[in-house]
């Protein structure tokens, strides 16, 4: 009995017990990962959880330090008999023109107290420099370019206009990170089921970001029928959820594990063409009557990266939220545009 008990729980044994439809699914995803920035915490945190989703074929961290870059991909490796086969490496640019999804995550970390906005000043000259290395590289005419760099709106709108591809496969990770960052806050405050609670941030990645109550739910119950909500615990888990961010870099330096999962999110939803809605970064051109600038708004993401916008109902103070936010991102925009030229 000790014996048959071993064989069942062993790795061969679950890997024969898949059925052999979605067996064959997972042999037939084959696609590569690069990840420009990997050598660092937020990199390394998104290889490591695309690693134990067990989708990407190949997953390459690319870093200005290659060898920071080798030694993560190398202990990364190490880990790989107990997960899934993959290939993990470490190296450069040269990963690019092979890439199905190139994640951005190099960046300036951002200082205690310091707004994603002032980031811009630091950040946006680095990022010029990465995005034309890879267009310099010549990524593949269908790959999803996912970025992660803050302030991420900004970054994500020059990118869309720099790279040279469709602007439906230019994403921002934008407030996926803060809509599970405040799930989880009501989830504790409730001590409800994480993966049961659903609540969205919309709008920017940062201090004009807008709560969406109207459709928050617990297990499908609406929040304010959930026992222990109170209408004055919005304010408080709002307030915490907008400065998560300075919190985690305060208390530990900087964010990463709840990062990788939001970057993990938006790219299995790629690789398995989930077409999944997701609150993340886009050009819009009209969604909640915002144009012309990145934010968040519901996405359907899938295998070519923005599927479709969903202009859901709002409740009014909503909507001039996602209005405000967008009008706050263009003034910067432009700014920043200027800058650039």
């Amino acid at each position: 009995p000790l014996q048959s008990l071993q064989q069942s729980l062993s790795p061969v044994a679950v890997e024969r017990s898949v059925p052999p439809k979605t067996h064959s699914l997972r042999l037939r995803i084959s696609m590569k990962v690069s990840i420009i920035g990997g050598g660092g915490l937020v990199g390394s945190c998104a290889a490591f959880a695309l690693q134990c989703g067990g989708l990407a074929r190949e997953i390459a961290l690319l870093d200005v330090n290659q060898e920071l870059a080798v030694g993560q991909a190398l202990d990364l490796q190490h880990g790989g008999p107990s997960i899934a086969d993959q290939t993990i490496v470490g190296g450069g640019y040269e990963h690019i023109p092979t890439s199905d999804v190139i994640c951005i995550t190099a960046g300036l970390r951002r200082k205690p107290d310091e707004s994603r906005l002032d980031l811009i000043n630091r950040n946006t000259d680095l990022f010029l420099q990465i995005l034309r290395d890879v267009k310099t590289a010549g990524p593949k005419p269908t790959a999803i370019v996912l970025v992660v760099s803050n302030p991420v709106d900004i970054l994500t709108y020059v990118a869309a206009q720099t790279l040279g591809l469709p602007v439906d496969q230019v994403i921002g990770l934008g407030t996926q990170l803060d809509t599970i960052r405040f799930c989880s806050l009501i989830a504790d405050q409730l001590n409800s089921p994480p993966t049961q609670t659903r609540a969205l941030i919309l709008g920017e990645h940062g201090e004009s970001m807008v709560p969406i109550w109207s459709s928050a739910t617990i297990a499908g119950l609406p929040l304010d029928k959930y026992p222990g909500w109170s209408p004055t615990l919005s304010a408080q888990l709002f307030t915490r959820t907008r400065g998560s961010g300075a919190e985690v870099i305060k208390r530990k330096g900087g964010a990463g594990f709840a990062v990788g999962i939001a970057i993990r999110d938006v790219i299995d939803a790629v690789i398995l063409d989930r077409k999944c809605v997701l609150p993340v970064s886009s050009v819009q051109s009209g969604c909640f009557g915002v144009r012309d600038v990145a934010l968040s708004v519901p996405t359907v993401v899938g295998r070519r990266g923005v599927v479709d916008r969903m202009e859901i109902d709002l409740w009014p103070k909503e909507v001039q939220g996602m209005r405000a936010s967008g009008a706050a991102l263009r003034k910067t925009l432009d700014v920043v545009l200027k800058r650039v030229g």
